[in-house]
């Protein structure tokens, strides 16, 4: 059975089913109730209706159904709880925000995300290489709130965390194919191979390639908005004895890929004073008119550039190895060992404002900023866990863990074009200022980071009340250590430096009461942290302390009518001390812009508050229904802004007020069991801001994805299955601005970026 895709409830595939969730009145067809959903949200197997924590969990069938590849295709709003954008305008790397906790640019090395992404339990240090594709997903779980106890730094908005397919030990090969719009293709290979002793095989395989989704009108240079993703991993689970596994993964991954167009969206919002083009001077209080060949246009995504540009791939390339280890030397206990280690090697080229976003315009003056950076970071951790029960009241777990990162990045923006006297023509510059070793760096740094945390949380059921009443107390003391070296400003050789060290403890107690088997409340009170660092895009590597916070839940977890109804509700206030908030300021220097940032603790306390509505239904065999809802309300106190001296107020980006997501599943048998299935969802938001330091908001959104299948078509005995299916994302061709930057709307107007425009596409799927 075909489940919604809207992660209200995600089925997360159907490990068990509640024998309660069939109707069995004679005079009635049998209608099946919803499937339980398994999760890891507390390190152990667990039912998700009876973990009393918030959780998304979006599974691999929901994940096929919204086509979604990569990371960066939950950005139509498939999670409302959940916000994924792009930095600045580029698919190298992604912010993640999850109730109102969303970094507005960790895109440096000694800056942390609000979220902690994960992998198969391995924390992914850095938001580069975010966007990649994703390698067999078995399902996303999307844990809401402060995940400070189990999961430790950086999670105070909550965790996302990634749980991939394992070997079996028996054949299996699923393959997939297909073709779409934009000049898209994509092919994916997963097999498993028969057990050779006591050791399981995994491969798996994946390519997605997408043409450009706005044209550069410069001979032989890339477009905007286009990718080509690449990634394989090889897996190995030797399991010598039935209470000891070993699973140890390799992958590797090219994400080459170009940042968005950014258009200009007005002219002169402010109505000053305009001069001509030509106008060699500019009297104060005026603006200078545009060039004839610049297109302005706010409403729809452009398709081609008005002006060319030297552009070219962003490859992100990333790689790494876990080992898992597990031993059970007693029923009751598990003893775990996660050892991984990671890199990631990132070469930027940004090329995509042309003379959209240039703050000084006019004859014969350079324009079209080439945004070119590099980051280079590798990572080790190990954590150990104990995962046990005492008797039948007491579950627990234990763990250690360590992480270490080293970072480093640089960055330069050349101009690369210049216009002629008259603003009709253009030439591009030498290119040798924008490749590496010639470039004039506009920063270089150096971070390092070595964490180490001992936490434990159990869970107690007392001999009271038929065993409905659970407590959970637990707590992680983590101590981190963070240091950095700024060693180039503007070119020039510079030795500013930051230290710090911090040691916390972070609690979480839950009450919860099963008021039946399958109607659950939860009272929740937890802490978490984002930590510290400083600004590589500082003149003086300013640095700025932890942000924390501390957060209380109430909620409801509920299977209803013979489990065919599923509500789950939350509502939660979490108080932030020090917010990190930035504050950037655009200058020239000679033939290029440097966008110099700073970022400051934001006095007093940050109010968030909020709340989650998920529910799914199975209407009949063949439909089921699924929606969810956020509301997030946001205060945070005015803060200095550190170029001007001024106290105003500032802003939590990328967060809706409202945000929600519908959707419907059908699916229905014909001859021979083949299966049609159909999926459709619609997804909402509310208008954000993009900038802490300013209330200009983006749009809202509304985007409808769609998929329908035959499925389960017979080929010959001992062939495969196939799949046959259409699918298309934002539907409806919805164009919205995401990204939205009035920094030069005293000089020029405010410039920003739309979403992806409408995909479509055929795909062919073989399973053995």
């Amino acid at each position: 059975m075909t489940l919604a895709a809207a992660p209200v409830a995600a089925h997360a595939q159907a490990i068990v089913t509640d024998p309660d969730a069939v109707i069995t009145d004679p005079n009635e067809d049998p209608i099946s109730g919803l499937d339980d959903v398994i999760v890891t949200a507390t390190k152990r197997e667990t039912n998700l209706q009876d973990t009393p924590i918030s959780i998304t969990v979006t599974s691999a069938e929901d994940l096929e159904n919204r086509h979604v590849q990569s990371l960066i295709d939950l950005a139509d709003g498939a999670v409302p709880g959940l916000r994924v954008a792009t930095f600045e305008a580029r698919q190298s790397a992604l912010t993640i925000g999850i109730r109102g906790i969303v970094p507005l640019d960790a895109n440096q090395p000694a800056r942390e995300q609000g979220v902690g992404v994960y992998v198969d339990g391995v924390y992914l240090g850095r938001q580069h290489g975010l966007g990649a594709a994703l390698l067999d997903i078995e399902r996303i779980e999307v844990l809401k709130g402060p995940q400070g106890t189990l999961f430790g730094r950086n999670t105070e908005g909550g965790a996302l965390s990634l749980v991939t397919r394992k070997p079996t030990g028996e054949f299996g090969m699923r393959a997939v194919a297909g073709v779409g719009n934009l000049e898209s293709y994509s092919s994916e290979m997963h097999i498993d191979f028969p057990a050779l002793g006591d050791f399981a095989f995994k491969v798996d395989g994946v390519i997605q390639v997408q043409g450009p989704v706005t044209e550069n009108i410069l001979p032989g240079e890339e477009g905007f908005g286009q990718y080509d993703r690449r990634g394989l991993r090889g897996q190995v689970r030797w399991t010598p004895t039935d209470n000891f596994t070993a699973d140890l993964a390799a992958d590797t991954g090219t994400d080459k890929n170009t940042p968005f167009y950014s258009q200009l969206l007005n002219f002169n919002p402010l109505g000053r004073p305009v001069v001509p083009f030509t106008s060699p001077t500019v009297p104060a209080g005026s603006i200078r008119g545009l060039s004839p060949l610049v297109v302005v246009e706010g409403e729809n995504r452009m398709t081609r550039a008005d002006i060319g540009v030297p552009q070219q791939w962003s490859t992100d390339e990333t790689s790494g190895a876990d080992l898992h280890l597990s031993w059970r030397p007693t029923d009751e206990l598990e003893i775990r060992s996660i050892t991984a280690y990671r890199e990631v090697d990132v070469e930027q080229y940004d090329n995509i404002a042309g003379a959209h976003r240039p703050p000084v315009v006019g004859p014969n003056a350079n324009f079209s900023r080439y945004s070119l950076a590099g980051l280079w970071q590798h990572q080790f951790s190990q954590e150990f866990q104990a995962v046990g029960s005492l008797g039948d009241r007491l579950d627990y777990v234990g763990g250690l863990y360590y992480f270490k990162e080293t970072v480093s990045d640089d960055a330069a923006t050349p101009s690369t074009n210049r216009w002629n006297a008259d603003g009709t023509g253009y030439t591009i510059l030498d290119p040798t200022p924008t490749i590496r070793g010639f470039r004039s760096l506009d920063r270089a740094s150096t971070a390092h980071s070595e964490s180490k945390a001992v936490y434990g949380q159990a869970t107690f059921t007392p001999d009271i009340l038929e065993d409905a009443l659970h407590l959970t107390v637990g707590g992680r003391y983590t101590w981190d250590d963070k240091d950095g070296v700024l060693s180039k400003v503007n070119n020039v050789a510079t030795n500013f430096t930051f230290d710090t060290s911090t040691d916390r403890f972070d609690p979480l107690v839950t009450l919860a009461y099963d008021v039946t088997n399958r109607v659950n409340l939860y009272a929740k009170y937890s802490t978490g942290y984002r930590a510290g660092g400083a600004s590589s895009r500082s003149l003086t590597y300013r640095s700025f302390d932890a942000e924390e916070v501390k957060a209380y839940e109430i909620g409801l977890k509920s299977d209803l009518f013979d489990n065919r109804v599923r509500l789950n509700a939350a509502v939660y206030a979490m108080d932030r001390e020090g917010s990190q908030i930035d504050f950037s300021l655009v200058t020239v220097i000679g033939a290029s812009t440097r966008n110099t940032l700073e970022t400051i603790n934001a006095p007093g306390t940050t109010k968030i508050r909020g709340v989650e509505l998920e529910g799914m239904a199975q209407i009949t065999d063949n439909l089921r229904l699924s929606a969810s809802y956020t509301y997030t309300d946001t205060e945070i106190p005015p803060t200095q802004n550190p170029f001007t001296g001024v106290v105003q107020p500032v802003f939590i980006v990328f967060t809706p007020p409202n945000a929600a997501s519908v959707a419907a599943d059908w699916e229905s048998s014909f001859e021979n069991d083949v299966t049609f299935r159909a999926h459709i969802d619609a997804n909402y938001a509310d208008a954000t801001q993009t900038f802490d330091q300013t209330d200009v908001k983006n749009d809202s959104s509304f985007i409808v994805n769609a998929r329908l299948a035959i499925a389960d078509i017979a080929t010959n005995p001992g062939g495969p299955t196939l799949e046959v299916a259409l699918w298309s994302r934002n539907l409806f061709d919805e164009a919205h601005v995401y990204r939205r930057d009035p920094a030069n709307r005293a000089t020029l107007g405010d410039y920003g970026n739309f979403n992806a425009p409408r995909t479509f596409g055929i795909e062919l799927r073989a399973a053995y």
